[in-house]
């Protein structure tokens, strides 16, 4: 038979194409395996040139860094990076679970059961599991106290398989003050992360406010009360004229000198336009130059420069100012408020703070580490922390960690999986086997016996202990209640959904067609 692709074009059948999928998924669930649970052990990611190294065990992150060729992985990939999105944790074990789904999928078509009748398998066993983890939820949204204290284990249980987690009663504190100042929203802006080397990890605190990683002007004060903000992003740099930029065409310089005396007459107005407003700080996007900045300090207006997008975007949105450009009509311009702006040192470095902003959920996180790759560590996994929490608060129903989820639903399947006649079955126990995995690899990763551990947790589960689940400090099963593992309903819910719906659109793939790599002609 003839070949109808272009040339160098391809196509996997059947068989092959089934193979190709299977073994791409399943290597990148091998791949972020090791790094699950609180043993979980760290991977570092270097960069072609060899400068920039990453050191984390943050699924997403990996996932996100690594070039893949292979279709059926990045499939995981995208999975692993919309669950970072839509709740910021749980990114190792939604590839985990769909890679261990896809490796049960693969014995189940050795064994020639239909593809189709597997996916319907799967579809029971999903929905049976999840009814039964909605079935365990629990709810204390009513309760602010006992809410607090959920929201303080999940923010520990999220942060014990992270790089912070030898100083997690600390910063599930910081993450779970942070989240509880947004009142109910979702906004991660308002929470401001800076990060300094220098100290130690518990160095790093919550402050109230806004820190600005700027200096203040050269003879401005250097703190003012109750301040009123001018937040800005207009040009402060023409009071000399550019040589390099312009032509002039002058017969003496005397002619020269007056130009230069117009601009500045120029910016001397610009400034006066700027004071009418009342304000005793002016902020501004871009450079401010000698000249103005003087006549601003007479004026006794502190000024900050060149304060990057971000920290205008986000001073506008927690002083409650507007961003400005041009200065004709002070009556329209909404101005920022704070108590106090004032100059701290953080390390060597000198920060500026605006304390008691317009909007009192606003908060900064000061990160303090001994290296960068730790800080840049410590500021993911608090990201995370701060995600699943902000998400909680949110959706309020929690469910218990430490395998025990995984093991109550794995159970919930099985049950199913004895109503269920047919192949499909088969493919519903499969489900509860790959759930199974879970508990498996947390033992493992500790370098536990994992065979007999979740034997024991299987059977606790049937005996109707619902909250059992394994303790990883001692090798032993414990009710999940006593040690306040808790997760957010929503993760593990969206691990389960995210992770069958990936590998039921894998299983489905019957041909891998590749075009042909383009040409590049010669010139």
């Amino acid at each position: 038979m003839e070949p109808i692709f272009a040339a160098e074009g391809s196509q996997e059948k059947a068989e092959m194409a089934r193979l190709t999928s299977f073994v791409g998924a399943m290597a990148v669930g091998d791949l972020v395996k090791s790094t699950l649970g609180p043993k979980g052990m760290n991977k570092i990611l270097q960069s072609a040139s060899g400068d920039g190294i990453n050191v984390t065990n943050d699924g997403a992150t990996i996932l996100k860094s690594i070039h893949l060729d292979n279709a059926a992985a990045k499939i995981l990939v995208n999975i692993s990076k919309v669950q970072d999105d839509e709740v910021g944790d749980g990114t190792t074990s939604v590839c985990v679970l769909a890679s261990e789904l896809l490796r049960e999928a693969e014995k189940l078509v050795q064994a020639k059961i239909h593809p189709q009748t597997i996916v319907e398998g799967f579809r029971i066993a999903s929905a049976t599991a999840l009814k039964a983890l909605e079935g365990a939820a629990e709810d204390n949204g009513a309760d602010p106290a006992k809410f607090r204290n959920d929201l303080f284990n999940i923010a520990k249980t999220t942060l014990s398989s992270k790089v912070l987690s030898q100083d997690k009663d600390y910063f599930a504190n910081l993450a779970v003050d942070a989240v509880l100042r947004l009142q109910g929203s979702t906004d991660l802006e308002h929470i401001q992360i800076i990060k300094k080397a220098g100290g130690k990890l518990t160095d790093s605190y919550l402050d109230e406010g806004f820190i600005l990683d700027k200096t203040i002007a050269v003879n401005s004060p250097k703190r003012i009360q109750n301040a009123k903000i001018l937040i800005a992003n207009t040009s402060m740099d023409t009071d000399k004229i550019k040589v390099f930029g312009a032509r002039i065409k002058v017969d003496s310089t005397g002619k020269l000198a007056e130009l230069e005396r117009a601009e500045r007459e120029k910016m001397k107005a610009k400034v006066e336009a700027i004071a009418a407003h009342g304000i005793t700080c002016f902020v501004n996007r871009q450079l401010i130059y000698n000249f103005p900045e003087n006549l601003l300090a007479e004026k006794g207006i502190l000024s900050i420069e060149h304060a990057d997008f971000e920290g205008v975007e986000r001073l506008s949105l927690v002083t409650g100012g507007e961003i400005a450009s041009t200065f004709e009509r002070p009556d329209l311009v909404k101005l920022g408020h704070c108590d106090l702006i004032e100059e701290i040192m953080i390390g060597e470095d000198k920060l500026i703070k605006f304390s008691g902003v317009a909007a009192g959920q606003a908060c900064t996180v000061v990160l303090r580490g001994s290296t960068n790759q730790m800080i840049d560590e410590a500021e993911r996994s608090l990201h995370d922390a701060l995600s699943v929490l902000s998400q909680t608060v949110r959706e309020t129903r929690i469910v218990l960690g430490g395998g025990c989820s995984e093991m109550l639903m794995s159970c919930a399947a099985e049950e199913a999986a004895r109503g269920v006649a047919g192949k499909k079955a088969l493919a519903v126990e499969a489900f509860a086997r790959a759930l199974r995995q879970i508990p498996t690899i947390l033992a493992d990763n500790a370098g536990y016996d994992s065979s007999d551990l979740v034997a024991r947790l299987r059977a606790a589960h049937y005996q109707g202990q619902k909250d059992a689940g394994l303790d990883m400090n001692n090798a032993t099963i414990e009710s999940m209640h006593k040690l306040g593992v808790t997760e957010s309903y929503k993760l593990k819910r969206q691990v389960v959904v995210s992770a069958s719906e990936a590998a039921e659109m894998i299983l489905r793939v019957d041909t891998i067609l590749r075009s042909a790599p383009r040409k590049r002609e010669a010139h």
